[in-house]
């Protein structure tokens, strides 16, 4: 593993900043205020290649590695997009890893290259407002009538759902005291996000207006058996196999974050003068700002880490996890020292790093708690016994 980026790095970093800078600092307090979702830059991001950026060649996609995606996404909330401009096209970098490793040739056909040209959006269905973090215990169900499933549930917290056109979705094929294991029973579908049966309720949140989060109520939806991925009741295995990858994308969007608060908080700390001198020479604000810095930068190793293995083929759970703990403590701490340094005007929209605080909450609760984490470490890499 070098640390040195190659020749194709450089120039992914470059050609994503170059798209970046067309979307300033105003773009996206402008969206953070008035919640409209970013099409015109997701729009640009298509064109330009770069939602299939892991995608099969053989779909449209570059065919690259997660480390490739992780410096992508990074890049993105760098450059002052944070998490809304990440968000945006988060889903369609790792959420159809099930599809692309566990459908067949015709569901890739059909469910890729139209999201990787932009044509089509997709959501992530999986959390329900009663099962939180214990995925086994959903009760969205899914029972098989003919050549049809209809679906009965509801899901809580689902990212896009008011533009998507299709969604990803875990529901109970098999009850639960039918299986032998709550894992079992659980089947995953990708199919039309039809309106007629789902009703998207959105959900009235602390950041990232832009891009919607939602309660979906879903009565009586028909799913064609066609649209199933994979086996009947494996759809669960089918989710864990993308868990790393969305961990590690979270995390490098996390470190990207931290930094652009960072970099707003040194360019202040550089031309506001008080008493005589730039803020920025007093240690009281140079120190938190350095800490913040190594931080983020000991996050961002992780990342790397992570990603390399789960390029290599080798298991990366630990680090994926890790990445994801890591990265999002660095950003919130980078987020608030930065607005601490900017004092008031920290508290003000218009500066910007109150949107980077609201935002650095995400990666601290979502994808999974940082105390499961804790917990998945403990018991996996430490071998202390399950205490949940």
């Amino acid at each position: 593993m070098s640390f040195i980026r190659s020749e194709e790095h450089k120039a992914l970093v470059a050609g994503v900043e170059d798209l970046c800078a067309r979307y300033d600092d105003d773009y996206w307090l402008a969206r953070d205020k008035d919640g409209a979702f970013p099409h015109d830059f997701h729009r640009d991001l298509a064109q330009a290649g770069w939602l299939g950026i892991a995608m099969p060649e053989e779909y449209g996609g570059a065919g690259l590695g997660m480390t490739e995606a992780a410096l992508m996404m990074h890049t993105i909330s760098r450059s002052g997009a944070g998490f809304t401009g990440a968000s945006a096209v988060h889903m369609n970098i790792f959420g159809l890893n099930p599809v692309v490793v566990f459908g067949n040739d015709e569901q890739r056909q059909r469910a890729l290259p139209p999201l990787i040209a932009g044509d089509q959006k997709a959501c992530f269905a999986v959390t329900e407002p009663d099962a939180g973090l214990d995925t086994t215990k959903l009760t969205t169900r899914a029972e098989l009538k003919g050549d049809r499933y209809v679906v009965h549930g509801r899901k809580i917290w689902i990212s896009t759902a008011q533009v998507a056109d299709r969604m990803l979705l875990l529901a109970r094929t098999t009850p639960l005291s039918e299986v032998s294991k709550p894992t079992q029973g659980l089947s995953l579908f990708y199919t039309d996000l039809d309106r007629s049966r789902v009703e998207v309720r959105e959900i009235d949140k602390m950041g990232r207006k832009a891009v919607d989060s939602n309660m979906l109520f879903i009565d009586g939806l028909e799913i064609p058996v066609e649209d199933r991925i994979g086996e009947e009741g494996r759809g669960f295995e089918y989710i864990l196999h993308g868990l790393n990858p969305e961990r590690i994308l979270i995390a490098s969007e996390a470190v990207g974050l931290g930094h652009a608060a960072i970099a707003k908080a040194t360019e202040y700390a550089r031309d506001r003068v008080v008493f005589g001198r730039p803020i920025g020479q007093n240690q009281g604000i140079q120190h938190p700002l350095a800490q913040a810095w190594m931080q983020l930068e000991a996050a961002d190793l992780m990342v790397q880490k992570a990603a390399a293995l789960y390029d290599a083929g080798e298991p990366c759970g630990p680090y994926a996890n890790s990445a994801k703990y890591l990265a999002a403590e660095a950003a919130f701490n980078a987020c608030q020292t930065a607005v601490q340094t900017l004092g008031g005007m920290g508290y003000a929209r218009e500066y910007h790093v109150e949107r980077y605080l609201r935002e650095s909450f995400i990666p601290r609760l979502a994808p999974v708690s940082p105390q499961l984490i804790m917990c998945f470490i403990a018991e996996k890499v430490l071998g202390l016994p399950k205490s949940y």
